[in-house]
């Protein structure tokens, strides 16, 4: 029996909910069997949701709404959705009390930060200092921007190594991580790329997007693999 696997939707978009194929392929591929997930505004069907299934996949997407994560918005900060994001901080809160595998992905690993109180740099200009540019512009979603080094004892190092190079399309990032929960991975310029929740048995986001380096990347195969095999013991 495969496990059921809920790939939580990306968006909201002409009264249309959507989710890439290449998650719902990654899923299918590393053995789940992959369930989408739309938005609801109920709390009962959120812990139907919970109860239904074995793990749980957060998407990347658009950016949060900041009053969410106590700011005002500020010179960078792109399209928002406050239906969306109350939809998932409250389903992610719920994942991560019943103790169930969740992986988040891009804007999924700020979903999850921030259901644990953590903030969001609106913008890659606001951090101080010098960054690298975390939006490539490549002919393939597949290729490879820059590296990351991962922490040592972390679910992302178990799955790809102590060092790996990772696709980039994200302008904002992880700011403060929420409460008990540890940054795993970062970027030659310091930025959070990688996060876990400590004690939890698999609830860990990170910020680029493995699922389109599905193919040509024996790591990020490596990280769905664990994810669902993790989800089929939960």
């Amino acid at each position: 029996m495969k496990p059921t696997i809920g790939i939580v939707v990306c968006g909201f978009m002409d009264n249309r909910q959507f989710v890439t194929n290449s998650y719902i392929q990654s899923i299918r591929y590393s053995g789940g069997l992959p369930l989408i997930l739309p938005l609801v505004r109920s709390d009962a069907l959120l812990e139907q949701y919970t109860g239904l299934c074995s793990g749980f996949l957060f998407c990347g997407g658009g950016d949060i709404t900041p009053l969410l994560f106590g700011q005002e918005p500020q010179n960078g900060n792109g399209h928002t959705s406050i239906t969306v994001d109350l939809f998932q901080i409250r389903l992610m809160k719920k994942i991560l009390a019943s103790g169930k595998p969740v992986l988040a992905i891009c804007r999924g690993m700020q979903v999850l930060s921030v259901a644990c109180g953590g903030t969001i740099w609106q913008d890659m200009s606001l951090i101080p200092g010098d960054t690298l540019d975390h939006m490539q512009k490549s002919a393939s979603r597949a290729d490879v921007s820059h590296r990351i080094r991962t922490e040592r004892g972390s679910l992302i190092r178990r799955c790809a190594g102590p060092s790996i190079f990772v696709n980039s399309f994200h302008h904002q990032s992880v700011n403060t991580p929420g409460k008990g929960v540890a940054v795993t991975a970062r970027a030659p310029d310091g930025t959070i790329e990688a996060i876990e929740v400590q004690g939890h048995p698999f609830a860990a986001g990170v910020q680029w997007h493995p699922e389109c380096m599905y193919r040509t990347s024996r790591e990020m195969r490596a990280l769905f693999q664990e994810f669902v095999a993790r989800s089929l013991t939960s």
